[in-house]
């Protein structure tokens, strides 16, 4: 136990460390939110898809895959096709309208493109925003609280307070590039871990005469199913349940986005697209076979959180050495998670809210504290809110995954390939998703068809109705829009 407690300080040391190296390179807003466009493709493609999979993946998709079976690989499909999707045809288009339109966030892109409304824009996605991504933060944290209680007996709310420390730190130093070059390092981390257990476990497995396929069977008639023992109309329901994670990869998740406006141009994109998708199978592979191995190893109802599994078995099947190497591959999946969201809550309130909508002129140095500040101040929102929230981690990211990525994507597939589109309609899908998730979540309907679906599809109607009954004066609109950009 000694030697992971000694390479977890070690790894905590070299990503302040880092973190503190590149906070000197952070000279003007625009690096600290966006990088200022100096960043390589593959290094962009590491961060974002260390950044979109988190303690999430690494926890909350293990364990559901134990409590489900085989009918958990929906949630990987719908992930891995949204993953590709995004890279292949939204990551240069985000790269170029950036270009186009001066931006430096996602809202800022949607209140310059739709100038009639921007300051209700802002606003509106600025609320949406600061809002859902408090709880994946939140939701990191927690992880970080579980992972510590099994690897080390340390009460939940001291691991969740030692990881907020370490998360502002990275953050509130380098901001943007300084989250980039350690999420580099930590996504690579991650994908040890998730491409080491499962060998690891196949080979307990093989050598103690288990069966996964056995197992499956044993551990209940909806385990060894891919659609989990249902029929009719009930597979749609699962189906669209677990598939629909694949709706908020459409260009909503700002702080996925981010890394899209951030590439310098399409060899950067490309050589990022090729990263990006390598990394996607050989994770969610990983991940779903240490979900099923877990079945084989491991009795139904032995554990009272499930989340916890994935730490479990690194510490069951590694010497010591290797596990601390891996256990901190898990650490780095919050971190890497959380430091990023932080990032994009800042920018909301930072750049969107108090530097364009109030309209509050700002120096560059006031600004980049601006961000710092509200790095701390929503970092200890998040804390606050790991402490006192008894939610599954898969339950909270789903939540926020529909609230925003589900909410904004029907918004960002519109502005890019509908001519149609207009500034009522943007407002009318952001309050539309907004509200929708709210009242969908907290009634039993999401217990049957779950908001992540719903929310995209009532967003987009809206989006389209009122782009239809509201259109937008085009010659308004590019006087407006050219001065939002300047």
């Amino acid at each position: 136990m000694n030697i992971i407690i000694v390479e977890f300080i070690l790894y905590c040391i070299v990503i302040l460390g880092i973190g503190y190296y590149f906070s000197r390179r952070s000279k003007t807003h625009s690096d600290f939110l966006l990088g200022g466009k100096k960043l390589p493709g593959w290094a962009l493609a590491f961060s974002e898809r260390a950044t979109g999979e988190s303690a999430w993946l690494l926890l909350g998709y293990t364990g559901f895959v134990f409590m489900t079976g085989l009918s958990g690989v929906w949630v990987a499909a719908g992930i891995a096709i949204g993953i590709i999707f995004s890279w292949l045809f939204l990551a240069k288009k985000f790269m170029n309208e950036t270009d186009k339109y001066n931006v430096l966030t996602l809202p800022d892109y949607l209140a310059v493109r739709f100038g009639q409304k921007a300051k209700l824009i802002r606003w509106l996605t600025g609320v949406l925003i600061a809002g859902f991504l408090m709880f994946y933060v939140g939701a990191q944290m927690a992880g970080a609280g579980k992972m510590l209680f099994t690897t080390f007996g340390l009460a939940p709310a001291a691991g969740v307070i030692l990881a907020t420390i370490v998360i502002i730190v990275v953050s509130i130093g380098g901001g943007f590039i300084s989250v980039v070059w350690t999420d580099m390092i930590q996504s690579i981390m991650m994908l040890i871990t998730l491409v080491a257990l499962p060998i690891a476990a196949l080979i307990y497995i093989n050598t103690n005469d288990l069966s996964i396929s056995q197992s499956l069977v044993e551990a209940g008639n909806s385990y060894n199913s891919w659609f989990g023992g249902l029929t009719g109309f009930a597979i749609g329901v699962l189906f669209f349940n677990n598939f629909s994670w694949f709706f908020g990869f459409l260009g909503g998740q700002p702080q996925l986005s981010a890394r899209f406006m951030a590439l310098k141009n399409n060899k950067e994109a490309n050589q990022g697209s090729t990263v990006a998708i390598i990394w996607t199978f050989l994770a969610y592979g990983g991940a779903f076979m240490i979900g099923l191995a877990a079945i084989a190893m491991y009795d139904q109802g032995s554990f009272n959180d499930v989340e916890i599994i994935l730490p479990t078995m690194i510490l069951d099947l590694f010497p010591a050495w290797f596990a601390g190497i891996l256990l901190a591959g898990v650490l780095a999946a919050i971190i890497t998670t959380a430091d990023s969201q932080l990032l994009v809550v800042t920018s909301s309130v930072s750049e969107d809210i108090i530097h364009k909508a109030l309209g509050i002129e700002l120096t560059e140095k006031q600004l980049v504290w601006i961000s710092r500040l509200s790095v701390v101040i929503f970092g200890l929102i998040g804390m606050t809110i790991a402490l006192v929230s008894e939610s599954l981690l898969y339950l909270v990211v789903s939540w926020a995954w529909a609230g925003v990525g589900c909410t904004l994507s029907p918004a960002i597939l519109m502005t890019f390939f509908w001519k149609r589109y207009s500034s009522a309609g943007v407002v009318a899908t952001v309050s539309a998703g907004l509200l929708s998730t709210i009242l969908w979540i907290s009634t039993p309907l999401e217990g049957i068809i779950t908001s992540k679906f719903t929310t995209f599809f009532i967003a987009l109607l809206f989006g389209v109705v009122f782009s239809l009954v509201m259109p937008d004066n085009k010659e308004k609109v590019n006087t407006i829009s050219a001065k939002e950009a300047l």
